[in-house]
């Protein structure tokens, strides 16, 4: 290991804390030869009392899905009988041990993260993964998962990969970067060469170590002791991996012809097998004798555990320099030994390789493979077999049908970006209706990951548009996702318009009924903003469908009018009886989870929110129990939304956390945007500044410009939020008009209005506040929900003649639900003020001491400021000792989520499945949690906490 001190360094100190039951991972990354696989060495090397497992990413098995997590965890499979039932399922699943579907990857992820935890308990582990990037992408996907969540397990996992620049999933993960070693360690692996050839050589290596030893070895004696100089190498220096594969396959041309032909044939062999690959060996003439020349030579290790190249690139040199009628030899070779059902995938895989085209037999062998994988949730091994079967189809049509499965399960895998790519490549026109309906979800999936939802929901009514008459069954799904997809950009024309198409439908009821005037109201305000993106983005009007706002543009303030307060009762009321009949459906569960969400949202919109909240539990409990891990994040998301609504703060912070988790996970960046302006708003409204700011701005690099309406005016309004807490007014105003308009109506932006009010008012700018005092008073009598109307009556008392603002404040307070004291402490602080400004000064104390004390309850640390300052001026004090402090704002955020979860009595293991950690993790919180708490048991929790 010369030239590695500092390397080794790090790497000890892992295995240590691995001894003391601390976890850790590390990515080693660098070009080929540079010396990762080395260190991984030494770690299995200086492991005494860890137990290694250890994995090697194979390019030819790249994509048998969990092949690599399978032979990683072979040692310690006797742990599945520990896990949970689900997961052991799950796991035994994906390794094919039971012939069982697994409905979700998460499910294996954790699985993969307990067994790691149990064979810790039984022996601090030392996982290597060498060849990141040649394991399968369900394998590392589920690897860098664990390797983020595990704390306190005595877990060491050490990857390798190729590259400056990592990507993909284990870009997450800590990196060190492995450059090459000075000339000094160089010259010390160069023993016996003349100095003037071992500083050529040096010269041309650039620090690598494989490189170093690959070129000295293929040097001839002459060339060795330097007779010969200058070297039979190029004048130029050259790219370093063709100089070194040019060693390599000088070194595998000098062997015999029979054991280059076994070379050529072994790296196809993605088993390592001895008996497999000598039985395919002995199809094309050779013997075990042929492989004794290569094992003198060093390139190959042959055992009766089976059989090894010593380095990646010796398998990638040996297999690339055979002639190709040598490689498709062997892999039909390889094909014909791997019989029998036990090795159906990898025999299909052999069979394509060997295939030099259009092969319908093994394509459609392919599509099985395909579907195995995809149900067992290895979704981008899915992709690649569907992807591989469509490349040996003739039938246009056949490979239309091939490759749209291979666009479908790559988005399910999170590659985004590949299932455009794919999309890219279906033969148009497409002749079959239902394909054509399949090919418009998948074109809108890229969409909303890449660009912009307004045109993912266009794609879609386009295709709802172009399958009705033939395919009417394929409508419903086409415009349910059309309508959530358009609810994203706040644009309520393209909501109604989408709708109109099949308002009979009731989940297109709704909408249609709530927005029935939307357009109209548009056309008479002149909405240039529109307009001027309906002309950059092409013929809307031949779409039937409008363009989103374009994202550069601000719009003005009567972008956004107020609806007059006849004409939304009579929509509102309208859309209630189509929302009934939704709302009985989802508690007959008689629906889709599509139509469940768009329920959820629709309650939402109206107020409904207790029904709402039922209805966002029960789709979140629905994507528990069944394992629909990739919907997870957006129902979770809809119930923190409910949430918030109701005044259930932490309820609402504990889920989004959880959901944003979970979008991470997934890769679904879309609802990450949103998920970071909903938390970025709980944070502003605790005054967590940095938290807040860093949250929302994170959120509009990527909902600005893809015109992600409703992500944007969240992330505007908790901006907003901090600077009304603040008291800077002016720029609340701004913020929060700005907010307003990127909703886009007022029955989806009527959130906002009160504080648009407070902020017109607080800046000394009462006639802004009249418009939205108008919106939100319309919405008040639409809606006839008491918190609404009570935000509506502290407006009123805000806006109003000295004479009738006692009366409208006290109303509010009647009004205010119980549940919500945030609202209510903010009617008493604005009461308050006012009370003060009349010179009552008594009054004003008991007014601002309440809600100083909510706040305070609440954790709301910039209004308990406000109405502290407040209640100074009035004459009053108050003693922050008597204050209720929560004991769990002693904790950092991870030790209060579980926390919060023992407290409902919850175990270790059920607390670990939610928050994605493991047991043991979830035990060191709570050891160090108690000491903060002052308290010795999981046991005084829930009266700690319920106090």
């Amino acid at each position: 290991m010369q030239g590695r001190d500092a390397e080794l360094r790090r790497i000890e100190l892992m295995l240590d804390d691995a001894l003391r039951g601390e976890s850790g991972a590390l990515l080693l990354h660098g070009e080929a030869g540079i010396g990762k696989t080395a260190l991984l060495d030494h770690a299995a090397a200086r492991a005494q009392g860890l137990r290694v497992l250890r994995v090697e990413g194979i390019e030819s098995e790249m994509e048998l899905g969990f092949s690599g997590l399978h032979q990683l965890f072979l040692p310690v499979l006797q742990v599945l009988d520990r896990l949970p039932a689900p997961q052991a399922q799950a796991l035994r699943s994906v390794f094919g041990l039971v012939d069982a579907p697994v409905r979700d990857r998460l499910t294996v992820a954790l699985a993969a993260l307990s067994v790691l935890a149990e064979a810790a308990a039984d022996m601090p582990l030392l996982c290597l993964v060498d060849d990141v990037q040649w394991l399968d992408q369900p394998s590392v996907d589920v690897l860098a998962f664990a390797a983020r969540r595990l704390r306190a397990e005595g877990v060491a996992m050490l990857f390798a990969a190729r590259g400056d620049s990592p990507g993909g999933t284990a870009r997450a993960l800590p990196r060190l970067h492995v450059t090459g070693i000075d000339r000094t360690a160089a010259a010390a692996l160069l023993p016996g060469l003349a100095p003037p050839v071992a500083e050529r050589i040096i010269d041309q290596a650039h620090g690598n170590p494989l490189a170093l030893r690959e070129l000295s070895a293929a040097l001839t004696p002459a060339q060795r002791s330097g007779q010969l100089g200058p070297l039979a190498l190029p004048e130029a220096p050259s790219a370093l991996p063709s100089r070194l594969q040019e060693a390599l396959a000088e070194r595998i041309h000098r062997l015999p012809e029979a054991t280059r032909r076994i070379l050529a044939g072994a790296p196809a062999d993605d088993t390592g097998d001895l008996a497999a690959g000598l039985a395919a060996a002995a199809r094309t003439g050779g013997s075990v004798d042929d492989l004794a020349p290569a094992e003198r030579a060093g390139l190959l290790a042959v055992s009766g555990a089976g059989l090894r190249f010593r380095h990646p690139l010796v398998r990638f040199a040996a297999y690339r320099g055979a002639p190709l009628a040598e490689r498709i030899a062997a892999h039909r070779a390889l094909a014909e030994t791997l019989d029998g059902a036990g090795h159906a995938h990898r025999r299909a895989w052999h069979l394509a390789a060997a295939a030099t085209g259009p092969d319908e037999r093994v394509a459609a062998e392919l599509e099985r493979v395909a579907e195995w994988a995809g149900s067992r949730q290895a979704m981008a091994s899915a992709s690649a077999a569907y992807e591989r079967a469509a490349q040996l189809t003739a039938d246009p049509a056949l490979r239309a049908r091939r490759l749209i499965g291979a666009a479908q399960r790559a988005s399910e895998a999170g590659q985004d970006e590949r299932c455009g790519a794919l999309a890219d490549q279906v033969p148009q026109p497409l002749q079959d209706p239902g394909m054509a309906a399949d090919f418009a979800r998948v074109r809108a999936v890229v969409e909303l990951g890449f660009g912009s939802p307004a045109r993912a929901a266009r794609i879609l009514a386009e295709g709802a548009d172009a399958t009705a008459a033939e395919r009417p069954g394929k409508l419903p799904v086409l415009l349910t996702d059309a309508v959530h997809a358009a609810f994203a950009t706040g644009d309520a024309a393209l909501i109604a318009q989408i709708a109109a198409r099949a308002p009979v439908l009731p989940v297109l009821a709704v909408p249609s009924h709530a927005f029935a005037d939307t357009a109209a109201t548009r056309r008479e305000d002149g909405d240039a903003a529109a307009d001027g993106d309906a002309a950059a983005d092409g013929d809307a009007a031949a779409d039937g469908v409008s363009a989103a706002p374009a994202a550069s543009a601000v719009p003005t303030v009567s972008a956004v009018p107020a609806v007059p307060a006849a004409s939304a009762a009579s929509a509102v009321s309208n859309a209630r009886q189509p929302l009934a009949e939704l709302v009985a459906a989802c508690d007959r569960t008689e629906v889709s989870l599509m139509d469940r969400l768009m329920t959820g949202h629709y309650c939402h919109l109206l107020a409904d929110h207790a029904t709402a909240h039922r209805v966002a539990s029960a789709a979140v409990a629905h994507c528990r129990d069944r394992g629909v891990g990739g919907w997870l994040p957006t129902t979770l998301h809809l119930l923190a939304q409910v949430e918030l609504a109701l005044g259930r703060r932490d309820d609402a912070r504990s889920h989004a956390t959880e959901a944003l988790r979970l979008a991470d996970y997934y890769d679904l960046h879309h609802r990450v945007a949103h998920l970071r302006a909903l938390l970025a708003v709980l944070a502003a409204a605790r005054g967590e500044e940095d938290r807040a700011r860093e949250l929302a701005d994170r959120a509009l690099e990527y909902t600005r410009p893809r015109g992600v309406g409703r992500g944007t005016s969240d992330a505007l309004w908790a901006l907003g939020l901090l600077d009304l807490g603040s008291g800077q007014g002016q720029r609340a105003l701004d913020r929060l008009a700005a907010a307003r308009d990127a909703a886009g109506h007022p029955l989806m932006a009527r959130h906002l209005l009160p504080d648009l009010v407070e902020a017109a008012v607080r800046a000394g700018r009462p006639e802004r506040a009249q418009a939205p005092a108008e919106a939100l008073a319309a919405c008040a009598d639409a809606l006839r929900q008491p918190a609404i109307s009570a935000q509506s009556r502290r407006c009123r008392a805000l806006i109003g003649p000295d004479t009738r603002a006692e009366e409208h404040y006290l109303a509010a307070l009647d009004l205010h639900p119980a549940d919500d004291g945030f609202e209510r402490a903010r009617t008493e602080l604005l009461y308050g003020e006012w009370l003060r400004r009349q010179r009552r000064k008594l009054d004003a104390r008991d007014r601002l001491r309440a809600a100083l004390e909510c706040f305070d309850r609440v954790g709301a640390r910039p209004w308990v400021r406000r109405a502290r300052t407040e209640l100074r001026a009035a004459g009053g004090h108050h003693d922050p000792a008597l204050a209720a402090d929560s004991p769990i704002a002693r904790l950092s955020p991870q030790e209060r989520e579980v926390v919060r979860l023992a407290a409902t009595g919850a175990t270790n293991r059920e607390i670990a499945t939610q928050l994605l950690l493991s047991p043991r993790t979830v035990g060191h919180h709570l050891y160090r949690a108690f000491p903060k708490l002052g308290i010795g048991s999981r046991t005084q929790l829930a009266d700690l906490l319920g106090g």
